[in-house]
């Protein structure tokens, strides 16, 4: 009987034994469950996180590459218009001179008129005013009286500067030191870089809402 109990007693101390292993090893298995769970979840949240990264760099890229070749057909056809804005105003003021220089009157008026800002300008000394060879033999005999009226108390030589020019009058002091054109060519050329100066500047204010448009 004795045996029988300590017999009784070792099953149930290993029973015990057992369940208390059996216990330890769900709770580590729930344990190991959790944590499998909870890794795989972060590695999931991970790979999203950077597929939607992912996707959001390479939408930002496409726009930024839409943007600049928006931008670059805009700044093309922004030069192109300026460049017939100004291509039709030259034509245009290339028109109105020639028509100045065949009116006779306002020709010499506008001749004389340029010649007294050039005296009023330049240094002290003496003065050579160039034109066309046509102009020089049309001013000729009126030139002493128009010096006189145009630069009182300086001397001022007529001579032909032999370029190709549509009219005008060049100024200079006789030594060379300073001079000022009122030449066709001269003036073209000046209004031709403040026409293109303005152009730019009216064509990309009105552009600036658009270029913000493709921006955004």
């Amino acid at each position: 009987m004795e045996a029988d109990a300590q017999v009784s007693q070792l099953e149930q101390a290993l029973l015990q034994q057992a369940e208390t292993q059996a216990r330890e090893a769900l709770q580590n298995a729930e344990s190991a469950r959790a944590r499998i769970l909870a890794e795989s979840a972060e590695k999931l949240k991970l790979a999203g996180e950077r597929e939607v990264l992912a996707a959001k760099i390479e939408a930002e890229r496409l726009v930024r590459r839409q943007t600049q070749a928006s931008e670059t057909r805009l700044a093309a056809e922004l030069d192109r218009t300026r460049w017939a804005l100004t291509e039709a105003t030259l034509a245009g003021v290339k028109i109105a001179f020639q028509q100045l220089v065949q009116d006779e009157a306002r020709y010499l008026a506008a001749l004389e008129a340029w010649l007294a800002a050039a005296a009023q300008t330049l240094p002290p000394g003496d003065l050579v005013a160039e034109v066309r060879p046509e102009d020089e033999t049309r001013l000729a005999p009126l030139w002493a009286e128009m010096a006189a009226r145009a630069a009182p108390g300086r001397t001022v030589a007529l001579a032909a500067h032999g370029l190709p020019s549509v009219g005008g009058i060049r100024v200079r002091l006789a030594d060379n030191r300073a001079r000022i054109d009122q030449t066709f060519e001269a003036r073209q050329a000046r209004l031709a870089d403040e026409l293109a100066r303005v152009a730019m500047e009216h064509l990309f204010a009105s552009a600036s809402g658009l270029g913000a448009c493709i921006r955004g």
